[in-house]
Parts: structure tokens; sequence; C-alpha cells
């Protein structure tokens, strides 16, 4: 294409998007963003369309100006890592951005979308950061941006730990620092390289959601805790019998679906030479025990070194997770509107109460205060988090399992919640679903909060972007709606109530009779 059919092309689009009324606007602006960008790639008018944009930043209204910014970030981005020529025909207009952001407040979208723009020039990271001190940026808006512009030390690469934002993790242990730095050990240079610019596309995919946010839907609330838990997990030891006596009937061996025996330590399998350890009271049914000895000890061993990722998750992740994948910067989903809809819909009928991938414990909480500790049976792939749970309701056992192959049998369970955690493992998310329908009795009900994928291609992306050291690596996607709705149709579950704005799947589904 010449540049003459290049200047044809984008012209209207820019004319258009220029002199839209407000409420045309938004059309105008994805009319115009589509000739440029899909999916994060950029198309060959995106050079000549920021070479006709940059200059009438100064001659168009406020939420015009955001709206490029937003633009201007969005195809910057899709050079990284590089620098090329859309790169540098936008930083040539460092200092307008910076004035502009200089003289706006965090109550105008320019503020915000400014802030996801800039994260993308290091080269100028010392006046970037000059003037974000000047605006006094909440802790984690600058750690954000702080990381952002900051450049790789190949000989003390510093990697991962930037969700939801670097600063949440200044108060680690130093155990908790030497378990990263021997994981960095294990990565080739070219590893390190990739990881840290997934973790400058997350955290820049982080600042432009909220720019997204602001710019259509007004500022950003403040991000507050879900929950405090301890920061160091001490589960105290249990009377494994008597403890773990209201569930022996729903229980099974996960190797031959046998009945268990509890005793004091270990959990014995009646149709298999599999026995299971049980230390502080929980029960770890991925490891089999085939000489019948008590082995607990092993298991308490490693509960030694466990850190403290359920503070961390309740702290920071969650909240964060919730601001990203539902969408939700604007606190409608808090802690109280979920408990009060897992109070509202629970209805089991007799059997164990199930919480599935419980974490740290807050629902687990919830479950327990609503229908009694003796009922409720927790269940999570983690131990560190079960740790944090034993803390907090040492009345409740739990269960180190998968979701996948769920240890109890059919037709057994009461109830299950599984909340706010379907998203931590999406392969397994059919198979998961497919076992509570299993493992429900006729007429028990099912809880569900998860996320699902946005349909605004701008959104999606940013969600998109965020990549983890050890899950997502592809990017973190979510699940369809159609897919989770045929999931739970496929395990004989019929969906009675549908809740949650945005982005949010908050379901309640019951197991016919």
């Amino acid at each position: 294409m010449t540049v003459a059919s290049n200047s044809n092309t984008i012209s209207p689009l820019v004319d258009s998007f220029l002199s839209a009324p407000p409420d045309e606007l938004e059309a105008s602006y994805r009319r115009l963003l589509r000739a440029v960008w899909r999916n994060g790639d950029l198309t060959t008018l995106a050079l000549p369309t920021v070479t006709a944009l940059v200059p009438r930043m100064t001659q168009v209204d406020e939420l015009r100006k955001a709206y490029l910014a937003e633009l201007f970030g969005l195809l910057v981005q899709a050079e990284y890592p590089e620098s090329g020529a859309v790169t540098s025909a936008v930083r040539a207009e460092l200092g307008q951005y910076l004035r502009l952001w200089q003289s706006s407040t965090r109550q105008q979208p320019l503020h915000w979308a400014l802030l996801y723009l800039l994260s993308h020039f290091p080269e100028e990271r010392s006046r970037i950061l000059a003037v974000a001190t000047t605006l006094r940026l909440d802790e984690d808006d600058m750690s954000r941006l702080d990381r952002a512009l900051d450049e790789l030390d190949p000989d003390d690469p510093s990697i991962g730990r930037v969700f939801p934002y670097p600063a949440a993790y200044d108060s680690m242990f130093e155990s908790e620092r030497e378990v990263d730095r021997a994981w960095i050990r294990t990565l080739t240079p070219e590893q390190v390289a990739q990881q840290w610019h997934n973790d400058i596309a997350a955290v820049r995919a982080h600042a432009g959601a909220k720019s997204y946010y602001a710019i259509r839907h007004g500022m950003p609330q403040p991000v507050y805790p879900d929950d405090t838990p301890v920061r160091e997990a001490r589960p105290t030891d249990a009377d494994d019998v008597a403890i773990y006596a209201p569930h022996t009937a729903a229980l099974r061996c996960s190797r031959c679906q046998s009945k268990l025996t509890i005793r004091q330590g270990l959990a014995e399998c009646s149709g298999c030479d599999a026995g299971f350890p049980i230390s502080k009271g929980m029960l770890n049914v991925l490891t089999s025990v085939h000489d019948g000895k008590d082995h607990s000890d092993d298991f308490l061993f490693a509960l030694s070194n466990i850190g403290t990722m359920a503070y961390f998750i309740d702290v920071y992740a969650r909240p964060a997770f919730k601001r990203i994948c539902g969408m939700n910067w604007d606190n409608e989903v808090s802690p109280q509107w979920e408990g009060d809809y897992i109070r509202q819909h629970l209805r089991p009928v007799e059997g164990t109460v199930l919480d599935l991938a419980a974490g740290g414990g807050l629902w687990t909480d919830t479950l327990a205060n609503a229908v009694g500790a003796e009922r409720v049976l927790a269940l999570d792939l983690l131990p560190a988090s079960l740790a944090t749970l034993r803390d907090r309701r040492p009345d409740v056992p739990a269960v180190v399992g998968n979701a996948r192959y769920l240890p109890f049998d059919d037709n057994s369970l009461g109830a299950v919640t599984c909340w706010d955690a379907l998203q931590a493992f999406p392969e397994e998310a059919p198979y998961a679903l497919a076992e509570v329908g299993r493992c429900l009795r006729p007429g028990g009900t099912f809880t569900l909060f998860t996320f699902v994928n946005s349909e605004d291609e701008i959104y999606h992306h940013f969600v998109r972007s965020h990549r983890f050291p050890k899950s997502h690596q592809d990017g973190l996607i979510l699940f369809d709606r159609a897919d989770l709705d045929r999931w739970l149709a496929d395990a004989g579950l019929t969906v009675i109530d549908r809740s949650g704005p945005g982005l949010h799947y908050v379901i309640t589904a019951q197991k016919p009779m």
C-alpha cells in the first residue's frame, strides 16, 4: 500500500474520531483502533495514524486526549520489546504528555490513561518518575510504574512477583526470597529475559486495564484486602478420628474408591494397601503409603516448608484478580456481597458440605458459620493454603487433593462451594465440575464464582497480557460463558440462580432429585 493510499484510508477515520459527538465517540474510536491494531499487533496503518494524531493531542478535549493516550500505549506495546518507528513517533512528544499528566488529577480519565502510556518509555525513566513523585501516586501504581520503566540486570535478575504489584512483596521473608533465587538459578539467560518481558507486559497491562475502566466508567476505587489472615500459619494438632468422623461416609480412597478408615495420623484404605498421612488436621490423599506405617512425620516435614502463600493471596492477589478479571474497579463485588450470596443460596441436603479449592479458608469460615463446622470439609491442592485455613478454623478438617479426582463417594455430598478458584486450574475445570456432579446428593446445591472472558477486544487484551512464572505462560485465559454452562449441564446440574456484574460468573446449580 502506498503512502498516498494509507493517507486516504486513515484520514476519514481520524477525522471521524476528532469530530465525533459524545454519544458516537466510543464507536468512532473503535473503528480507528481496528484499522491500526488487531489483537495486539500493528497494521500498516499504525505509523501514519500516529503521525497524524500525535500533533493533535493538545487540540482535542480531555476525554479524547485520554482515548489517544490509550491508543498510543496499545500501539507502542505492540512493538515491545523492540523500539520501532511507532514508538519513536509517540515518544517524540513525551514532554507534552508529562505536562498534561502533571496538571491532571486522579478524578480525570486522562490521569490514568497517561499513567498507562508513560509506562512504556524506560529510556525516559528519570523524567517520568520525577513527575510521578510530585503526583503522589499510590504505592501500587508507583510500584508498577517503577518496574515498567526498569531495566533487566542479568547478573541479579528480579523476575516474577509483580502481580498485583511488586512492592506487595517487600515484606517477604529471607527464606521466601531464597526460594525465588533458587528458581531463577534454574533458568537460562533466554528464559530470564523472556520472564522479564512478561513481567513488564503484565504491569503495563494492569495500568491499561485501569485506564480502560476510567475512560468509560469513571474513577477506579481504592483496592482493599478481602481478608487479613495471619502472616505465618501455625495450625494445631487435632484428634483425627473425631474431626473426620462426620465425613467418613463420604471419604474414599483416591486410588481405588474404597472406604477409608481414619486413625490418628493415617487414613487406611479398605480395598488396597494405600494409606494417606494426616497431620495438623490435614489429610493428604495425594501421597499414598504402601507399607501401612504412620508417615505423618514426612507430611509434617513438607508442611514445615510452606511459606506464607495464603497471606499474599487473600491480602493482595485475590482483590486484584477481581478487579482485573471481573472488571471490579468499583468494588461492587465485595467480600460482604460474596458472603451474602453464599449464605442466601447455599441449600445443603444431608451430608458433608465441601469447600472445593478452599484456599486460606475465608469462605470456609462463612460455610462453617452458616451450617456448623462439623458439617464442613475443605479441599485444596496446596498444603500452604490449608495450613492457614486450619489456623483460622481448627474445628474444620481439610484434605490435600486434586479437584479433578475428588476423594468422595457418588451421591455423598450435601453441598459444594467453589468460590473464586476455578480460574486457577482452567484445564481441569470441566473434569472438576463433572466430579462435583458425581459427588453431590440429589437436591444438593453447587455455588460457583469465577470469571469469563471479556468480549471487548481491548479489555481482553489487557487481561490476556498477564503472564505468570509458573502458570498462564501464554497469557491469562478465563472461561467462555457458554463453556461453563455446557460443563455444568454435562455434569447433570441445573442452574437455578445467576448473579454477579461485569465479567463475574456467579451461579447456584442443583442436582435434580
